[in-house]
């Protein structure tokens, strides 16, 4: 017997798990404080959230970097090399250190 409770205060039930299912995107801060006013976006469940470092990644608990494959934590202390999975995984899904701009493209 136990249970889970994370560093925000969101504890882990799992008969009942809603967080991060896919249908709701809040973060568990927005769940249990509400939204940030129009105009100020919330990108991470910690406010502000962290800088990461030039060509990295934020993977959750720490930062990656794909070119040593390397996860730091956010003192950037050695935490883990990811294997193959977890490097696209993060690739994929995580915030990185970089914005891609697109151009709007008119209809033809």
């Amino acid at each position: 017997q136990g249970k889970y409770v994370f560093a925000d205060g969101l504890e882990y039930d799992e008969e009942k798990w809603h967080y991060c299912d896919g249908y709701d995107r809040r973060f568990y801060t927005e769940i249990s404080s509400g939204f940030k006013p129009p105009g100020i976006p919330q990108l991470t469940n910690v406010v502000p959230p962290k800088i990461i470092p030039e060509g990295c990644y934020d993977c959750g608990d720490g930062f990656y970097n794909p070119q040593t494959r390397v996860v730091v934590d956010y003192k950037h202390k050695f935490l883990r090399n990811a294997d193959n999975d977890e490097h696209e995984w993060i690739l994929r899904t995580c915030r990185k250190a970089w914005d891609i701009t697109t151009e709007h493209k008119p209809k033809p």
